[in-house]
């Protein structure tokens, strides 16, 4: 199982002490965040795309690219590209080139976006939310088979052989379907044979075992082999020294976006009895110390059926960088050897 971290680069204002980041210092941060997981070790960090005030990650490739000239190992990914409202060309082409200065360690994680601002921020109608995202993948795909590419779509102009540069240096170059709880997204991403990324923010992981079972039906209905079935897990999730200080320094950081979240969605606010349950055995938040953590895990990965990536979002939360860096410590030198124990301990006794 890789193990990683992803990150929107929230600028999200301290809710004990009002004070928010600016820009510059969050953007430094995130930069040495990205380089501490290279250090200790962890498998990948993802950067999402918001195009809000409180997100500095609006260009993320352009975050990956600074990242990849102070890394050396870590696997560089979307998380997620807002596949629905960009040129499939232009994405291939700035993917291609982060895998060129990386060193071959680029990746996407397609989706359609939880948010929607930038439908119109691009020119795109929201009523069309589904039938871009399908097309735009359908065109990514092809990008990604063949140089020179021929293609009709509604929502793009045709491509009539041009050639499309730079290619990768991996090929293919790694494309994840990016998956919320629509099961047409879990079966589409079967059929096209893709690893599919998980997003689960809330509730219990185990009520997604269904739509990744659809998922890998759809998969092996359509002749792709079980390796390339893939399932990686986005969920929240920090670490401290102790679950208590993980969960109170969490909390406050949580409840004020997930607050403010709920007043777009009609929501309920978010309340500390409800963080705790989600911290529970089988709720869907991984925080706490790295034991437990490690275990709640285990149980994860069995309930889901074997995953192939988990990726931390520790920045739903407004946290002081020195946190931020030792949750990723954390991660890396205590959680990350444990899980990759267990797990091939457990393949060795099957």
């Amino acid at each position: 199982m890789q193990i990683g971290v992803d990150s929107f680069g929230a600028v999200i204002s301290d809710p004990a002490t009002g004070i928010t980041l600016s820009p510059i210092q969050r953007m430094q941060n995130l930069l040495e965040e990205i380089v501490l997981a290279d250090q200790v070790g962890l498998d990948v960090f993802g950067i999402g795309e918001h195009h809000r005030s409180e997100f500095v990650d609006s260009a993320p490739v352009v975050i990956l690219g600074a990242a990849a000239t102070r890394t050396r190992n870590i696997r560089l990914t979307s998380a997620v590209t807002v596949l629905s409202a960009a040129d499939p060309v232009r994405v291939f082409q700035e993917f291609a080139t982060l895998d060129l200065i990386s060193h071959g360690r680029a990746e996407i994680v397609a989706g359609r976006g939880s948010s929607v601002e930038a439908f119109p921020l691009f020119g795109f109608d929201l009523d069309d939310y589904d039938s871009l995202y399908s097309e735009k993948l359908d065109l990514l795909l092809k990008i990604r088979e063949n140089t020179h590419v021929h293609w009709t779509g509604k929502h793009r102009p045709s491509l009539t052989g041009q050639a499309i540069y730079p290619r990768p240096l991996q090929n293919p170059l790694p494309i994840w379907v990016g998956v919320g709880g629509t099961s047409a997204s879990f079966v589409r991403a079967g059929r096209l044979g893709l690893p599919l990324m998980v997003a689960i923010i809330g509730g219990e992981p185990e009520r997604f075992r269904p739509l990744i079972d659809l998922y890998r039906e759809a998969g092996r209905r359509a002749g792709h082999s079980a390796e390339k079935l893939i399932v990686g897990l986005h969920a929240i999730g920090f670490l401290g020294d102790t679950t208590e200080q993980a969960a109170d320094d969490f909390y406050p950081g949580y409840a004020h976006t997930f607050t403010k979240i709920g007043k777009e969605r009609s929501w309920p606010p978010a309340t500390r009895a409800q963080f705790d349950a989600l911290r529970g055995p089988t709720g869907a938040l991984l925080i706490g110390d790295s034991e437990t953590v490690t275990q709640k895990l285990l149980y994860v990965n069995e309930v889901l059926g074997g995953l192939a990536r988990i990726t931390f979002q520790m920045g739903v939360s407004a946290l002081p960088h020195e946190k931020m860096l030792r949750s990723i410590e954390l991660l890396g030198t205590r959680l990350a050897p444990i899980v990759r124990k267990e797990l091939t301990a457990v393949s060795s006794r099957s």
